[in-house]
């Protein structure tokens, strides 16, 4: 993908509602003329006054007019900054539901690379700070850099050396303001960097306080946390310390235009070059010049942040997505899955090194190796949360890049060993696996998976809130419901990947046995560190170091393959030792 300047995102951004900003520029900039006119006023009622033709009825008609005008910008800025708004937070949702949308077209891969803290700071905290940019920026600067310059055309007519001094201020204030400016951007870039890393800190503190708690850590940890918090608003201060007394220097002196127009004026009716109607709407004016523009140059720091508040949405935004097709044009045979040759490389380390696997339909294939092998990898990229990065993978025929994403998901269910639930009802949370069931089918789901009694244990049974992340429940509860989910779905193939991980022995028998009937005729992945549940597998495939080391039933893995049958032994005796203990509990209860 070709990526985009900030400048043709904005764009892009803001042509989704053209109608508003335009309105609201052409608004602006009416208002802003409206301000104007009371200061041509002024110099028809002084020049009036020098010469002695204004009356009192005619000086009181042009304070009411100056009265009106100046409403009238007031209520014209309301007006544009209210279109501009409106458009704007309408933006604001708009590129959210953008940002989310890519994340779910983007491999897992993509997104696991960076933190959720970043995530979330991305989506919320960048996101609202577009705000200034799109509602104002557009607008105002727009509106009050336009009028002054048509303002200080005027004044250059009149007499160009009287324009040339009203810029004798300016300049110095401009020079002090370019001073303030230096290294902005790369000060800016320094402290998003710092509270998108406060904001990793926060959320892993957070996410940990349980395991800090329990271990006594919470002095060190905390340290980390007050660290990226000083750190966090230091970058902060001494960006404004090294600014502030240029900005003081830059506000004092811009504004003070009389320092060039005054002297110069006067010399020059000295000289009798110059008229004092002129000088006189020369001097109005150059003090109703300069206001705009530092109103519009008050924005230009946010337009050096511009390039940093959009660059992170952006990023994510031209991520490359998984290239699939809207239609699909050629049907799966079966559900025979294969994969060939398959590689696949993780933050620049090759994790899987030319996988041949062949899971055939209706059939349960176990897959099992050393933490880290490469299974879950596998498993994800059947479920296609990642694309490969070589070989392919079929279903029944069909490479799956080349069918449509949300047809290919229909077709699988997932369970992984960290499943995630929303905050909602536990009914709905179930309900996600296939969103036209009824209530009876929700809850014969959860009855085959044997969910049901204890949600109706809860205390307000399928109606309970399952909270965030499913935090008002356990970790073997919410792992069931997931799987209650995936069997709902009731896709032609399962994976389960380390399903009943946080399961008790006496649930996850019976979770074993549900899950042995409903994929009857189905194609079954298994992932499993204990290895005795899946003893019964059509085949067992052993992957170790991003390999395929052995395929085979278990019979034929312990006489052929030392590795299954060193993790058989060291299972088994585990599982030994856990029952002795258990024993030996009963015996002392006894």
């Amino acid at each position: 993908m070709k990526k985009k300047s900030t400048l043709s995102w904005i764009m892009t951004f803001t042509g989704r509602k053209k109608g508003y900003y335009i309105a609201s520029v052409l608004i602006a900039i009416v208002g802003v003329a409206m301000s104007f006119i009371p200061y041509l006023i002024i110099i028809k009622l002084v020049n009036g006054l020098l010469n002695q033709t204004q009356t009192w009825e005619m000086c009181v008609q042009s304070v009411i007019a100056m009265g009106i005008f100046w409403t009238l910008r007031v209520v014209l800025h309301s007006i544009s900054t209210t279109f501009s708004h409106v458009a704007t937070f309408h933006l604001l949702s708009e590129i959210r539901v953008m940002l989310c949308e890519k994340l779910s077209k983007i491999p897992l891969g993509a997104v696991l690379d960076d933190h959720s803290g970043s995530y979330k700071n991305i989506i919320v905290e960048r996101v609202d700070a577009m705000e200034k940019t799109l509602a104002h920026i557009i607008p105002e600067v727009t509106a009050n850099l336009l009028l002054p310059l048509v303002m200080y055309i005027y004044v250059i007519a009149l007499d160009w050396r009287m324009g040339l001094s009203i810029l004798i201020s300016v300049v110095i204030g401009g020079v002090f303001f370019c001073l303030m400016m230096v290294g902005s951007g790369e000060g800016y870039a320094n402290c998003i960097a710092k509270t998108k890393h406060l904001n990793d800190t926060a959320v892993e503190y957070i996410n940990g306080i349980e395991v800090i708690k329990a271990f006594g850590k919470s002095g060190t940890s905390y340290e980390k946390f007050v660290v990226a918090a000083k750190e966090g608003a230091d970058c902060f201060i001494e960006w404004m310390r090294r600014c502030i007394w240029f900005q003081s220097s830059s506000l004092c002196i811009m504004p003070a235009t009389y320092l060039g127009v005054l002297p110069v004026g006067l010399w020059l009716m000295l000289e009798g070059s110059l008229t004092k109607e002129v000088f006189v709407t020369c001097i109005i004016l150059s003090s109703s010049l300069v206001n705009p523009m530092i109103v519009a140059m008050s924005y230009l720091d946010d337009a050096f942040k511009i390039g940093t508040i959009f660059g992170e949405a952006t990023e994510i935004l031209e991520r490359e997505d998984m290239v699939r097709p809207d239609t699909v044009t050629k049907t799966p045979e079966n559900f025979d899955i294969v994969c060939k040759d398959v590689t696949f490389t993780y933050k620049d380390e090759e994790v899987l090194h030319g996988i041949n696997l062949t899971i055939p339909a209706g059939k349960v294939v176990a897959m099992v190796g050393p933490s880290g092998s490469g299974k879950s990898t596998i498993a994800r990229l059947i479920d296609s949360l990642w694309d490969v990065n070589g070989g392919s993978i079929t279903l029944g025929g069909v490479n799956i890049k080349d069918l449509p994403l949300n047809y290919y998901m229909s077709q699988i269910a997932y369970v992984a060993q960290h499943n995630y639930l929303f905050d909602l009802t536990v009914m709905e949370n179930i309900r996600l696996g296939k969103p036209d069931a009824t209530d009876e089918e929700v809850m014969e789901a959860a009855k085959k998976t044997g969910c049901h009694d204890f949600i109706m244990s809860l205390e307000h049974g399928y109606e309970t809130m399952a909270g965030g992340a499913g935090g008002h429940l356990s970790g073997g509860e919410r792992q069931r419901i997931c799987i209650a989910r995936a069997m709902l779905k009731n896709a032609p193939v399962v994976i389960l990947d380390e399903a009943t991980a946080y399961t008790d022995p006496e649930n996850e028998a019976i979770i074993q046995s549900s899950v042995a009937k409903l994929v009857q005729g189905k194609t079954l992945i298994v992932i499993a560190h204990r290895l005795s549940t899946i003893v019964d597998a059509d085949a067992i495939v052993v992957i170790n170091d991003g390999r395929v080391e052995a395929t085979g039933t278990h019979t034929e893995l312990l006489s052929k393959c030392d590795l299954y049958r060193n993790m058989w032994e060291a299972h088994i005796s585990v599982k030994d030792e856990a029952v002795e203990q258990m024993d030996d509990k009963e015996v002392c209860h006894a």
